[in-house]
């Protein structure tokens, strides 16, 4: 009889893991973040595969998902950001990559008029997600807060 070997888990594995595992334990992200000592946006977003986890931080998770070894190795790998990451036939994805393509050029223009030819940067850049109370149905602020990188002429 031949094994079939198992491939490696990379950091797309590690994050279905996490997700079953915060499940299971009824855990919340901002409980997570606590013990990561992080924001809870970009705590989620490391666990999700997005950011770099130091092994110290990946150790802290494993502890309070009780992930396995391989598992905790896996979230110290470098993160896979972009399409591959996204889902997008997630309805809240989608419809965020909808605000997209229809406030994305006013967005362009506005930022070019304000600050000149350049871009947001999404590296130095932060997350914040906050409740609105509303009486017609509370609302959502997302707030997107990158540093602006002008383009050079050389």
């Amino acid at each position: 009889m031949s094994v079939t070997p198992v491939p490696p888990l990379d950091r797309l594995g590690a994050a279905r893991v996490v997700l079953a595992r915060k499940k299971k334990l009824g855990l919340t992200w901002d409980k997570i973040a606590e013990a990561l000592g992080h924001p809870v946006e970009w705590s989620t977003s490391a666990l999700l595969g997005q950011q770099t986890l130091t092994r110290e931080q990946a150790e802290t998770a494993g502890s309070l998902l009780d992930l396995d070894p391989d598992v905790v190795d896996a979230l110290t790998l470098p993160p896979v950001r972009g399409a591959s990451a996204v889902d997008l036939t997630d309805p809240l994805v989608y419809r965020l990559s909808e605000m997209v393509q229809v406030y994305g050029t006013t967005i362009s223009e506005l930022v070019r008029e304000e600050f000149g030819d350049g871009i947001v940067s999404a590296i130095d850049f932060e997350l914040d997600l906050q409740r609105v109370p509303d009486p017609k149905g509370d609302r959502t602020v997302i707030t997107l807060n990158g540093k602006f990188l002008p383009y050079r002429v050389w």
